[in-house]
């Protein structure tokens, strides 16, 4: 049991690979890991003497940003929670974590290979401070990497013969630089709304956050989920004389996708904001809103599909026919590739009905700007 309390001050080692090229493997072998730790700690002692004081935790593991800015940050805590573990004093206080039969010793330190071949790979280090010490190395740590952090040499000759690849860059980074860097490529591609909501989970979990889409959708943060307006409550709400409503409500539903792509990376659910009277629903890969109970005397509910050009199916509806008009039970919003057939399925289990789709070749709206369907049978 140690006297002092250690802080834990986490850092990473940035590789960028030439254009094309990418890791055979995502993991180190423990032996690897441990030969790497120790390149670490010297490149790290030349920058920032101060590490001396500090206990090194490495983590032989390559990952995506997305795999390491995630609620909670699991990936830094579980390196630091293996890290407390190890006796002070082992290994010159140097400690690694390595994979056996290219499995790692935690779960939130094996990557996962969705994200395998991004152009950037992460490797996590961790330093365990002194209490006394941590303010004063976390702000040298925060001068210094991003200034003149480029790996030693040897470390880089080590990671280009150990991976098999060649690397462009090698650099020692803060997390505050991650978080920063990751910021910058949001905003690049118009997703700065997003890194509003993305950065409250990371750095302020119990905060609330709220703001709109480059195209106007309503996002907020709260309870560790974020709350995305409806499409078709967002189409209702714009002006009667909207041009073209449809491609608006399609260009709603292609960002809405990216967003849950990205949110989905990042560990953060994304949900419906309830409306009043209405029920709302996600599942993996799509979100349902509840709009109306079925009305007996009505036809039988039918499944009506959306569509529009480059997106497939961006709406499926529920509705039943009879007495001159369409009536509206739900609205599923696939937003994955592969879940239209679970949403189909789960409405066709929960209104008794077959798991097929009417194909409407098109968003089909009412007079409102509301989602409908034909009142007539479609063959």
């Amino acid at each position: 049991m140690e006297a002092q309390t250690l802080l834990a001050l986490p850092v990473l080692l940035a590789l960028e690979p030439v254009a094309g090229e990418s890791p055979a493997r995502v993991t180190l072998t423990r032996d690897e890991a441990a030969e790497l730790a120790e390149l670490v700690a010297t490149d790290l002692h030349a920058l920032v003497p101060q590490v001396n004081a500090a206990r090194l935790a490495l983590a032989g593991a390559l990952f995506d940003p997305v795999e390491l800015l995630r609620p909670g940050f699991p990936v830094w805590s579980t390196l630091d929670e293996l890290a407390r573990r190890v006796p002070r004093g082992q290994l010159d206080n140097v400690v690694a974590f390595g994979s056996h039969e290219g499995q790692m010793p935690a779960l939130p330190l094996q990557p996962s290979t969705p994200f395998a071949d991004g152009p950037m790979r992460l490797l996590p280090l961790s330093l365990l401070a002194p209490a006394d010490l941590a303010e004063e190395l976390s702000e040298q740590l925060e001068i210094h990497l991003v200034g003149r952090g480029e790996a030693g040499a040897l470390t880089a000759d080590w990671l280009m013969r150990t991976l098999g690849i060649r690397l462009e860059h090698v650099r020692y980074l803060s997390r505050n630089d991650l978080l920063a860097l990751t910021c910058v490529q949001y905003e690049h591609v118009n997703l700065a709304p997003l890194w509003t909501l993305l950065e409250t989970a990371l750095l302020s979990p119990e905060r609330e956050e709220s703001c709109i889409s480059a195209r106007g959708l309503a996002l907020s943060y709260a309870d560790n989920k974020v709350w995305a307006q409806s499409p078709a409550q967002w189409l209702a709400m714009q002006p009667a004389d909207l041009a073209q409503p449809t491609h608006a409500l399609a260009g709603i539903m292609f960002e809405l996708r990216q967003y849950a792509a990205l949110l989905g990376a990042h560990q953060l659910p994304l949900q419906l904001q309830p409306m009043r009277g209405h029920e709302v629903e996600a599942e993996q890969g799509y979100l349902l809103e509840t709009l109306a109970a079925v009305e007996a005397g009505l036809d039988p509910p039918a499944l009506f599909a959306h569509e529009a050009p480059g997106l497939g199916v961006v709406a499926v509806s529920v509705a039943q026919r009879g007495g001159g008009s369409a009536r509206m039970l739900a609205h599923g919003y696939p937003l994955q590739a592969g879940t239209l057939g679970p949403l189909l399925a789960m409405l066709a289990d929960r209104y008794g009905i077959a798991a097929e789709m009417h194909a409407l070749g098109q968003i089909m709206l009412d007079e409102q700007h509301q989602l409908t369907a034909p009142m007539a049978a479609t063959h």
